[in-house]
């Protein structure tokens, strides 16, 4: 074996180590340098510092946690491992390799990046759809039924968030960790046990319960790219239309402002193009968070849904009817314009068990909370609203904004 088979065994091996380099770790180096190649497009020189820096910082890290966990018996730890991979063939290099969920060192900070929200509290650590017919929606404020929302929380005591409206160069882009609402029991009193999901498989093919899960990943869109969506989505306001219901029980889709409130645009020009390329690129690490298997994609729905005051959605699921029964995966990219003024509109996710050949909530439910350039996936059947929306200037440009859609396989 020649010695440059012999380092590349060696990195691979780091690689594969989550308490080297966990799977959070190589999702943000690989944001970082997906800002950087955006930010530097038109300089090449300062492409390759921005990335010579960050592999440098990537490298210190790696070097350190190899040497504290291996010790003295690298060799034998590969050897005993039988990790030398197959150079016969190309070698991997995914940056998401690795088991699924892992935990950095004891020690060691985690870096904000893929998230998947605990299912107990506990202290903080990181195309086509027709379009409506543009009914006039009702006068603002919650529908029946639907309560205001107390103000957001404060965040778990932590290092600070960078500010969004502020970002810092990509090469300097510090780690920083995000805390995430936990997962709130649902007052009794509150919870509505309508079925709310109905699929054409067979019942015995479902799964009796659906727990909640996602992933959250922050910082998702580049500075300049988050201005542009925001700038792009003002500049539309006159062709938003009310948003459409799909029925569990019809193929076509409705305006029913008891079950939904909110605006859409479905142009969203070519700020498609950028979401998708960004949902692209994490989508491997994203699938073996969820626990799901890489599937080809046949078609990517996406649409701009604006929320003011009193908007809201009840419980559903992104895949109960025929019309919708290919969509698999659920996308919701948060953004609005600074300073935020909104509060309420966050996405609760639903944990559901299957009785009379419909899934019904639990009365437990995820919650993530509408912060800027937040991305977050979750798979379409599970069930899952959106809280009311208080909006006090009612103004458009102050809307809970969501860029939001379906990957369809």
């Amino acid at each position: 074996m020649t010695p440059k088979q012999i380092l590349d065994s060696f990195s691979e091996t780091l690689m594969r180590d989550d308490r080297i380099l966990s799977p959070q770790e190589r999702a943000l180096v690989t944001t970082l340098l997906q800002h950087a190649r955006t930010a530097t497009a038109e300089n090449p020189e300062l492409q390759e510092a921005v990335r010579s820096v960050i592999a440098s910082a990537v490298g210190e890290t790696v070097a350190q946690r190899a040497f504290s966990v291996l010790g003295t018996s690298i060799v034998e730890r590969i050897i005993g491992t039988s990790a030398l991979p197959d150079f016969s063939g190309e070698r991997s290099s995914d940056l998401f390799a690795g088991p699924r969920d892992p935990q950095p060192p004891s020690g060691q900070p985690q870096p904000p990046g893929v998230r998947a929200p605990q299912k107990e509290p506990q202290p903080p650590k990181g195309p086509p759809m027709r379009t409506p017919s543009d009914p006039q929606p009702p006068s603002h404020g919650p529908g029946p039924g639907v309560h205001r929302p107390h103000k957001e929380p404060h965040p778990p005591k932590g290092p600070p968030m960078r500010s969004p409206s502020d970002p810092q160069p990509p090469s300097h882009a510090p780690l920083r960790d995000t805390p995430l609402t936990p997962k709130d029991p649902q007052p009794p009193s509150a919870v509505r046990t309508s079925v709310v999901s109905e699929a054409s498989a067979a019942v015995a093919e479902r799964p009796r319960t659906l727990p909640a899960q996602c992933v959250v990943l922050d910082e998702f869109l580049a500075p300049q790219e988050l201005e542009q969506l925001t700038a792009f989505t003002l500049e539309h306001e006159a062709d938003f239309s009310a948003s459409e219901v799909v029925s569990p029980t019809a193929d076509a889709g409705i305006v029913n402002y008891e079950h939904r409130r909110s605006r859409v645009l479905m142009d969203l020009g070519r700020h498609q193009e950028v979401i998708v390329e960004r949902i692209r690129g994490v989508l491997p690490q994203v699938l073996e968070k969820l626990g799901m298997k890489d599937f080809s994609i046949a078609d990517v729905e996406a649409q701009i849904t604006a929320s003011n005051d009193g908007d809201f959605f009840h419980f559903h699921s992104d895949n109960g009817s025929d019309r919708v029964a290919s969509r698999h995966l659920t996308f919701v990219y948060f953004f609005h314009r600074e300073p935020r003024e909104f509060e309420g509109g966050e996405l609760r996710i639903h944990d559901a068990c299957l009785e009379d050949g419909g899934y019904v909530s639990q009365g437990r439910y995820q919650t993530i909370v509408p912060r800027q350039n937040r991305m977050v996936f979750f798979p379409c059947e599970l069930l899952h609203e959106i809280t009311p929306v208080n909006c006090a200037s009612q103004l458009f440009a102050d809307s809970r904004f969501t860029l939001n859609g379906w990957l369809r396989h």
